[in-house]
């Protein structure tokens, strides 16, 4: 009979690309993982992992099994969480992807704050910049901006009137001056970030006389879009990123925001879902929960003119 427990540690064991590490994840003895990877390759009589002394990877028969087994997790959780709903407390798992920016300097508190609220749910935060796949990868929802290029997955709006905001620090208007027009950015340090491999480095902005796409460059990229927003506040050069991410460093006066905030590009805030089914009590307090906080947030500072 095949145990539930085996299935999680090979489904860990190719997430974390070795036994050690799942094992580690997991705080379980390697052992104790390589050993039940073992028992279930018995009970299904086929190698999951092709293994040498070096290295370690999936076989053919692993890469048919492994969304039957994410399935059968899957299956688990939306168990658990069906049970829970009998309860007027909220239980179980809530596994979220978040982005970098957003995640660590305002949802970082406000999951905390539901967490208080709820103490028998238990988080699990993927914090990262880069796309995740809802329905392959073992996540209830992840928070992310803009509009949704996949149309079955479900998306839950949060901020829907959400724009990006052109800024830079006092510092550096000081000593390179303030673009006059969205043109002007080619002259400037425009600070760049990565996502999903690929450089936000085309600024599209909504001017009176059209769309206007324009292609920027500077000296400094990242992966992290965090690290991004640090080096504008530094002074280093502008940045152009979602209102919510630098809303706190404008109204303490770190940044200021460069062009009127209609002319920029919407950056809609979603709770992004792989199908209905993920769509918990959990799930649901939770965006009305992020909702009302990221409302209240953007309601403290109006728009620019």
């Amino acid at each position: 009979m095949i145990r539930l427990d085996d299935v999680q540690i090979f489904v860990q064991t190719v997430e974390a690309e070795s036994f050690s590490e799942a094992a580690r994840q997991l705080n379980i003895a390697p052992g104790l993982a390589s050993s039940a990877v073992q028992r279930l390759e018995k009970e299904l009589g086929v190698r999951l992992f092709t293994r040498s002394t070096r290295s370690m990877q999936l076989s053919e028969d692993g890469e048919r099994y492994l969304p039957h087994a994410r399935a059968m997790l899957d299956a688990q959780h939306q168990g658990q969480q069906a049970l829970a709903r009998e309860g007027s407390a909220l239980k179980g798992l809530l596994r979220l992807s978040v982005s970098s920016d957003l995640g660590r300097n305002l949802l970082l508190g406000w999951l905390d704050a539901f967490q208080h609220e709820h103490p028998g749910l238990s988080l699990h935060i993927r914090m990262s910049d880069r796309s995740v796949d809802l329905v392959r990868q073992p996540l209830d929802a992840a928070i992310r901006y803009g509009t949704l290029a996949d149309s079955s997955l479900v998306a839950m709006p949060l901020l829907e009137h959400n724009r990006r905001a052109l800024c830079a620090s006092p510092a550096y208007l000081a000593k390179h001056g303030k673009p006059s027009t969205v043109d002007d950015l080619r002259q400037h340090n425009c600070l760049r970030y990565v996502w999903s491999e690929q450089v936000h480095e085309r600024w599209r902005f909504t001017l009176p006389g059209g769309d206007r796409t324009v292609s920027v460059t500077g000296n400094r990229i990242s992966d992290d879009a965090d690290v991004v927003r640090r080096w504008a506040v530094a002074g280093e050069g502008i940045v152009y990123k979602s209102r919510l991410d630098v809303l706190e460093d404008i109204k303490a006066g770190r940044l200021v925001e460069l062009f009127p905030h209609a002319h920029c590009e919407p950056s809609p805030l979603n709770l992004v879902c792989a199908h209905r089914s993920r769509l918990t009590p959990a799930m649901t307090r939770l965006k009305g929960f992020l909702r009302e906080r990221c409302e209240a947030l953007l309601a403290t500072c109006p728009p620019v003119a």
